[in-house]
């Protein structure tokens, strides 16, 4: 029997007020922060060089240095924020890069859209960023590492 949307939702937020009560979720989102903040500058680093120092277009320099920052946020992330929580590395790997590649379509988006309101082509990607962190721990903790 198909559940009502309202119980869906119910069933959610209940779900979601649990997870919010539980201390080792408030640790992995930490460490997933920490683990962001080194891979944001990477990402920053290699944006810059890429656009800067090798001349290419913004969005590509925000491409090639996404794929330097996954490679380092998976390696710690796998390594430190769900480490308790690891299973087949490429399986794993798979679904973290499938989920960074929403999160790097977001980033193209927004920076985009950053970038055609005149912001700074750093200071968009900055932004950019962050603004699409949540939505990448959700992804990686609810289905990249999932425990289930």
């Amino acid at each position: 029997m198909e559940r009502s949307p309202a119980v869906r939702a119910s069933s959610a937020f209940a779900r979601t007020r649990g997870a919010l009560k539980r201390r080792r979720n408030w640790v992995q989102l930490l460490r997933f922060c920490i683990v962001g903040a080194s891979g944001y500058a990477v990402n920053l680093a290699v944006f810059v060089a890429l656009l800067k120092g090798l001349d290419f277009h913004y969005l590509l320099a925000a491409a090639g240095s996404f794929l330097v920052a996954v490679t380092n946020n998976y390696t710690w992330n796998r390594l430190w924020t769900f480490r308790g929580q690891r299973g087949h590395a490429a399986y794993q790997g798979l679904r973290f890069f499938i989920v960074s590649v929403v999160a790097l379509a977001t980033n193209l988006l927004v920076l985009h859209g950053l970038v055609e309101l005149g912001l700074a082509e750093v200071l968009a990607q900055a932004i950019a960023v962050i603004l699409v962190t949540p939505l990448n721990f959700v992804g990686n903790k609810l289905w990249s590492f999932s425990s289930r």
